[in-house]
């Protein structure tokens, strides 16, 4: 599918650790063409940790597209009647967000417009981080494999000596998963092993 004059949504949640896997991603939409509109939670935007500040993270993806991110829900909210996306991106996701999205809470910008996405019948492409996605999170994470629109970047556990929980999206398949599910696919293999001695 070829991604040129497609607009693209793309949301950050709070798993901090992988900006810098998912940041880049954005760049690759860009440079195919798409246009990208960013979304962001409130903790993505005002939090700082050791992998950086959220308004630094803003502010790049900001320059990148050249536009302000979406940041309240009220602002999300015309992308569904109004400014249809193609196809949303959520990446990273966290299991907070997971659980939320499997039971129809759009308490986010990142959510209500997944929520806006899939009332017009187009693709939302998850990229999971979540340290209990198979443990509390494991029925939430069933629910969305098995909802219609859904699809998701290739997965598996990225520690599991120590996380044995925690499952990561592989960031770099992310283009390839937005191109598959515009066609309506999940690309393929879904789970696949991240994790190497």
């Amino acid at each position: 599918m070829d991604l040129k004059g497609k607009h693209i949504g793309f949301g950050l949640t709070g798993s901090h650790c992988t900006y810098d896997q998912v940041v880049p991603q954005v760049q690759s939409l860009l440079d195919a063409g798409a246009t990208v509109t960013m979304f962001v939670t409130y903790t993505v935007k005002n939090t700082v940790t050791r992998f950086g500040d959220g308004r630094d993270w803003v502010q790049k993806v900001e320059e990148m597209t050249g536009n302000s991110v979406v940041d309240s829900i009220v602002k999300a909210e015309p992308y569904g009647p109004k400014t249809p996306l193609d196809c949303m991106v959520i990446a990273p996701m966290t299991g907070n967000s997971i659980s939320k999205f499997a039971n129809a809470m759009t308490d986010s910008p990142v959510l209500m417009a997944a929520k806006a996405t899939i009332r017009n019948q187009n693709p939302v492409v998850l990229g999971i981080s979540t340290n209990d996605a198979l443990g509390m999170n494991a029925t939430n994470l069933a629910t969305l494999l098995n909802a219609k629109y859904v699809y998701f970047i290739p997965f598996g556990q990225d520690v599991p000596d120590k996380k044995e929980n925690s499952l990561v999206a592989r960031m770099d398949a992310l283009r390839d998963t937005v191109e598959s599910a515009l066609d309506r696919k999940q690309y393929q293999p879904m789970i696949i092993e991240r994790f190497k001695d």
